[in-house]
């Protein structure tokens, strides 16, 4: 029973290597990709003329600067999303301690009379140890030595 389960734990992990092994090697031949495309589109830039080059280069940053703001956009509507999501939250925890706080006012005689019964109760049983031995951690080996002869 140890080795099949061992063997199985070995095969697991050998399933977890390949997968990812696997994954890296398509993130690797992704990145060959994009690389080559931005290979073809230098080499396309340096047979254009100054003035085309300097467009083209413009044309790429606006480009680039569209997908990052359209991400800043998406991100800033979750964040939104979140925002109003909490706020929710706090209208309900906040209606909550009103709620609570409302009933504490209402009855706080009874309350104090509960507590003072409280108290009595732990005063008696308090007074139900009285019979208990009080002594030093250090010396707890000894007590039990002491009590088992």
């Amino acid at each position: 029973p140890f080795l099949r389960l061992l063997e199985a734990q070995l095969q697991d992990q050998r399933r977890e290597h390949e997968e990812e092994v696997e994954a890296l090697k398509n993130q690797v031949d992704a990145m060959k990709e994009e690389m080559e495309k931005q290979q073809q589109a230098f080499l396309q830039t340096l047979q254009l003329s100054p003035e085309a080059q300097v467009e083209f280069g413009l044309q790429q940053e606006i480009t680039r600067l569209t997908n990052e703001n359209l991400d800043l956009k998406e991100l800033l509507e979750k964040l939104e999303k979140n925002e109003k999501k909490l706020k929710k939250q706090l209208k309900i925890y906040m209606k909550k301690i009103q709620d609570f706080e409302a009933s504490q006012a209402v009855v706080p005689a009874e309350r104090r009379r509960h507590e003072r019964n409280m108290q009595v109760a732990v005063q008696r049983k308090e007074k139900d140890f009285q019979g208990m031995l009080e002594y030093y951690k250090e010396d707890e080996p000894l007590l039990i030595r002491n009590l088992i002869t």
